[in-house]
């Protein structure tokens, strides 16, 4: 066979592998050798042009693989038809495939931390480890871009052996047993705090009157209620939906009467996705938390919008945004902690999950506890509802936080401070579930100093790089 041809398809057997290791297949244990044929096809390949495209060919196939989902969301959703979301889709890949690109080009491990900065992020190769006990003793430490490097290390001794590379040369592999002296995975501790999370599974094509928007209304409030009052003996303290299912709006005295008459009646704090308007009239996507004495406590807007989600990226006006909110949303001024009593809780919403360094900033100013609201309904029945949980469960592992989180029509769950998944509603369906939970005053390594472990390997990467290119030059 074709050398060329050869090396292409190791780099598409590892984009192949990588998707296969995430919802919807989850085959998690690919993760630590997914990269191993690509590895392989970089190091036979001693042209610099040829590894970059060996790296976009792989980048390509992996993000066509793993977010597929988003053609379907843009063709029901962005009004430019299917042919339309296809192109849009193609532009995605061609674009996201450029980090796995310069991967190969570099063999860099710091690859992983551009992609929120440059436009989208989503799943990285760490995420793939959540319930794997020892590699997850170093997420309150590195974070999730620890696991990618250890899962990057054990692909490159399988290429290393493979290629049969002098012994040697998997020197560098001695530290990783050293993770076992790393403290456990904090043991599983019932909470001491209850609440209650709302999904209220509405459809995202309703068209709104007041009638029926007040008759929903009225309809998620008493089932609320419902699960707030079902026990006595132990109140909750927290009542929370999700992310705006439907048009409510911070400014509008009916919502704004009905969110504190409940949170009186229920005695609960009660946290709610709204939308707000700035004083310029420009939309924020927000979550709201009101006392138990019905008074507003305070507001924290989303600073991180969703491409043709929220906004419409230049150059692409032709196409619609997935809300229905006339115009775009406009960012946040930055993260908000709120205070529920003598406690305090950071929310973060939908996709500022993909942002660990982010999500941290939340426990740094203080919170105790974390909450997602989401609407994960535009994903549709795709597997990007179980990918966006494995990023969220992350986020809490990070931080050593308990971690609540309501959606629409799911995934409603409660994660405990290691990121276990404790419990969930069924998709797809109208409900709400009390849950326990703790709040946490303790600040891990992570929490701290954010990404310090993808900076050094920047660092490294780039001296690695330049040292390289000088040796060429003098050779």
């Amino acid at each position: 066979m074709n050398r060329r041809l050869t090396r292409y398809l190791l780099a598409a057997l590892s984009a192949v592998l990588l998707v296969l290791a995430y919802p919807r297949v989850d085959l998690v244990w690919l993760a630590p050798v997914a990269l191993a044929p690509l590895l392989i096809a970089v190091a036979l390949e001693p042209r610099p042009i040829q590894r970059f495209l060996l790296g976009y060919a792989c980048g390509i196939i992996y993000w066509f693989g793993v977010c597929y989902w988003i053609e379907m969301t843009l063709a029901l959703y962005a009004g430019i038809g299917a042919a339309g979301a296809w192109a849009l889709f193609a532009l995605f890949c061609l674009a996201k495939g450029m980090h796995m690109a310069v991967f190969a080009l570099v063999a860099s491990a710091a690859i992983e931390v551009t992609h929120g900065s440059l436009g989208f992020a989503w799943l990285t190769l760490g995420n793939a480890g959540i319930d794997m006990g020892v590699p997850m003793r170093l997420a309150p430490y590195t974070g999730v871009y620890g696991l990618s490097f250890v899962f990057v290390m054990l692909s490159t001794a399988l290429a290393t052996a493979f290629l049969r590379r002098p012994r040697w040369h998997l020197a560098w592999l001695a530290p990783l047993p050293l993770m076992i002296l790393l403290p456990r995975l904090p043991d599983f501790q019932p909470g001491e705090q209850v609440a209650v999370l709302a999904q209220p599974n509405l459809s995202d094509t309703t068209r709104w009157t007041p009638e029926s928007l007040q008759a929903m209304e009225r309809r998620l409030a008493y089932l609320s209620m419902n699960a707030v009052l079902a026990e006595k003996s132990q109140p909750p303290q927290l009542l929370v939906w999700p992310e705006v299912p439907a048009p409510f709006y911070a400014d509008d005295p009916d919502y704004l009467r009905l969110a504190a008459n409940l949170a009186r009646v229920t005695k609960t704090y009660f946290l709610g996705g709204v939308v707000a308007h700035r004083a310029d009239n420009g939309l924020l996507n927000s979550a709201m938390l009101m006392a138990p004495s019905g008074e507003l406590v305070g507001r924290y807007d989303k600073v991180h919008l969703v491409p043709f989600g929220e906004f419409v990226p230049w150059p692409f006006g032709f196409a619609n945004k997935i809300s229905t909110e006339v115009g775009d949303y406009t960012p946040g001024a930055g993260v908000v902690v709120l205070p529920v009593g003598q406690h305090k809780l950071g929310t973060f919403i939908c996709y500022e999950s993909v942002f660990p360094d982010f999500v941290r900033r939340f426990a740094l100013d203080g919170a105790e506890l974390l909450v997602n609201v989401s609407n994960d309904s535009w994903f549709g029945k795709s597997a990007a509802r179980q990918q966006h949980l494995k990023i969220v469960r992350m986020r809490a592992a990070e931080n050593r936080r308990w971690l609540l989180r309501s959606t629409n029509d799911g995934v409603t769950a409660t994660i405990d401070p290691a990121g276990r998944l404790l419990g969930t509603l069924p998709n797809y369906v109208e409900s709400a579930s009390r849950t326990g939970y703790s709040y946490v005053k303790e600040t891990t390594f992570y929490t701290r100093y954010g990404d310090w472990f993808a900076v050094v390997c920047a660092v490294f990467g780039a001296a690695t790089v330049v040292s390289r290119v000088r040796k060429s030059k003098l050779t």
